[in-house]
Formats: structure tokens, sequence, C-alpha cells
């Protein structure tokens, strides 16, 4: 049982990664809008993960180093600060866009309006982060998010045309009729999604809460190359079921109630039930990783005791970090702001702090005083550069994109 349980990690960030509130809206969005054109873009933000993601578990597994405190050690303090203001920026506001995606899920289920829900949330947030044990966290919400799942089981079905989604899936270009601008800023924001800096600050970070060694390299490749691309085809599945249902109405997605219509319209009560249970397990398990990474890229900096496993007694500044956290997520949320709106927000400017976070990975993963002899291969560096290249491509249009689409509108 343990051995299928191993990958768990990076099934929980690739949940909380891929599929937040935000997410599940942007791709319901991007499938109604595009159908399936814009699939490259989730995939290319998989292989990045994928790659980044190994190289920081590689880093974990042999250093016993997380990315962030790699990140002063290569580039200085100074440079580090920067990136500190700017990933913990994005990833409180992606905390808040969470919290408030929770009590969405609520609201649908069961019609009262969502800020209600928020103090409470913020409150079992709390009590989860600092009672619940890491490995039990991490399989619980990781696994309960896969039920995400029903999307693909809806589509298959629904019975669509296979060959009409493989065109569109193939397709590099914007449908007739659609501006290449627009079409290009959800291709940042959907590829920013895939990379969103806190990923890799939480897969890292949850390695040393784990313990990885050397002798565990083989089972952080496992949670990378099983648990990413599985958040990757959790988000397809989504854009895929929306091509099929809502594309041909020309539903504009601006609501969570938009998105689960194909599961209700495969499956009825029982498939609206599933999706909404896996949205909530999603959005938990992406507002828990948000938390935590606050936590621990603060502390990561500053040099404090952090972790779950670490009393908060001794762990104090770590803890009351996470804490503040998300009572500021609360009260942002229960002013009655748009949380949909803040994650795609959050995105595009997740996108901009991308370079900041992911060119440190590579050099660490090239310098043999933290990983020895597992150094990066040929390989390893030639798809890291790439990848690198796409993200600075990312981080210069975004903002560019968001002023000239008005955010896609």
């Amino acid at each position: 049982m343990r051995k299928l349980l191993i990958f768990t990690l990076g099934v929980f960030s690739a949940i909380g990664g891929f599929v937040d509130i935000g997410d599940i809206v942007s791709n319901a969005t991007v499938g109604a809008r595009y159908g399936l054109a814009l699939v490259w873009a989730v995939v290319v933000g998989v292989i990045g993960i994928c790659v980044f993601a190994e190289m920081s578990g590689r880093v974990v597994a042999v250093s016993g180093s997380p990315v962030y405190s790699l990140i002063r050690d290569k580039v200085g303090p100074g440079a580090a600060l920067v990136n500190l203001i700017a990933s913990f920026a994005v990833t409180l506001l992606t905390l808040t866009a969470q919290i408030g995606g929770i009590a969405l899920v609520i609201q649908i289920a069961t019609t009262i309006p969502h800020v209600v829900y928020v103090a409470p949330i913020g409150i079992a947030l709390w009590l989860i982060v600092w009672r619940v044990k890491f490995d039990s966290m991490e399989r619980a919400f990781g696994l309960a998010g896969l039920t995400i799942a029903v999307f693909a089981v809806a589509l298959w079905w629904l019975d669509p045309d296979w060959g009409d989604l493989g065109r569109q899936a193939v397709s590099l270009s914007p449908p007739p009729g659609e501006a290449v601008p627009t079409y290009l800023f959800y291709a940042v924001v959907l590829f920013a999604a895939a990379m969103t800096p806190y990923e890799v600050f939480f897969f890292s970070s949850g390695g040393v809460e784990e313990g990885w060694k050397p002798s565990d390299m083989s089972t952080q490749r496992i949670n990378v190359f099983l648990g990413f691309p599985l958040g990757g085809l959790l988000s397809i599945a989504i854009a895929a079921a929306a091509a099929v249902v809502l594309l041909p109405r020309g539903v504009d997605v601006k609501t969570l109630d938009q998105v689960v219509e194909p599961a209700a319209l495969a499956f009825g009560t029982a498939g609206l039930a599933v999706a909404l249970f896996g949205f909530f397990a999603a959005t938990v398990g992406a507002a828990l990783e948000c938390g935590l990474s606050c936590g621990y890229a603060l502390a990561q900096y500053f040099g404090w005791p952090w972790g779950k496993r670490v009393a908060p007694a001794r762990g104090a500044r770590f803890h009351a970090t996470v804490a503040l956290c998300l009572l500021v997520g609360v009260l942002i949320v229960q002013t009655g702001i748009d949380p949909i709106m803040v994650t795609e927000v959050s995105l595009v400017f997740s996108a901009v702090a991308l370079p900041l976070t992911y060119l440190p990975v590579l050099i660490a993963a090239n310098d043999p005083d933290y990983v020895g002899e597992h150094v990066n291969g040929r390989l390893s560096n030639g798809l890291g550069l790439a990848v690198l290249a796409v993200v600075f491509i990312a981080a210069i249009a975004a903002i560019p994109l968001m002023i000239l689409t008005r955010m896609g509108a």
C-alpha cells in the first residue's frame, strides 16, 4: 500500500497547482471559447513543471535543502528578497482566491451566499495546517481531488465527435474570428497556471518534510512524472468537456455553476455532486499549499525553524506566518471581491515572477556542491533551457497582453 501512495505529494501538488479555483474556470472558459485549440499551452506547462520539479526534488534528495534556501544562496540576499516579495504576494493572492473558491463550491451546494462560509473556512484550514500530519493531509486531499476525473468520464459518456476534438487539439492558432492577442493572453494564463512558483516551493519543501534522501530519488521522480501530468490531464478534461457542451451554445463562462454543467448533463445530480466534491477537495488542497508555501518562503529566506513537523513553540514564526496569511485571505474575501478574478490576476503576475524562481533551480541542479554526481545531464539542461526561454517570453508578454486584451475580454 505504501508503494501505491508514494506519489501523493506529486498528486497533491498537481491538484493544488493545476486545478485550483481560477484554473478550473480558466480551463472551462478556454474550452467554451476556443475548444481544445490551447491544449498545447497546458502541455508545455506540464513539461516545464516536470522538468523543474524533478530538478528541485533531486536537489532536495541529495542536499536536504528546499528551493527557497537555494535561491538565496545562488542569487544573494538582495535578489532573493525581490523574489520573496514577488512570489509571496502572488501566493497570498492565490490563497485568497482559494478561500473564496471553497466558499463558492459550498454556495452551489447550499444556495447560501458564499461570504457566510469564509470565516469558518479560514478557521478549518488553520486547524488542518496545525493539527493534521503532512502525509495524511497530502493523501486525503490529493486523492480526493482525483474525483475531478468525472469530467473525463462525462466526456466519454457524452460521446462527442472525437475527430473534431483531435483537430482542435493539434491546432496552434485561434479559431476564425478570434483575436490573436486574446488567444495569446489565455495561453500565458494556462502556462502560468501550470508553472506557478508556489508549486515548486511546496513540492521541494514537502520533500524536506518527508525526509527525502538520495535513496529516495526514484520516489521523487514517481511523484513528478505521475502527479503533474495527471493534473494536466484533469485540466484538459475540464476544457474538453466545456468544448463539447458549452462551445456549441456560445456560453461565456463566468461562474462555477457553468463549469459543472457537463458533469450534470452526463450524470444528473450524481455527476454534479461528484464534480463539486472534486472542486472542494482541489480548492482546499490549493489553499493548504498556498498557506504553507507562504510560511515556507518567509521562514526559509530568514532562516527560521519551519515545517509542519516542527512544534508551534519551536516554529512559532512559521506557524504565525501561515495563520496571518489565512487571516488576510479571509478578510479580503469577506469584502465580497470576486475570488475568480483574484486568481486570474495572480496568474498573470505569477507569469512575471517565473524567471526569478526557475533560473536559480537550473543553476543549483548543475552545482556539484549541492547535488554531487547527480548534476543535470544534457537532456535535463536542454529541456531546462528551452522551458526557461518560454518562461522569459511569458514573463515579458503577460502584463502587456493583460492590458491590451482587458484581461481576455
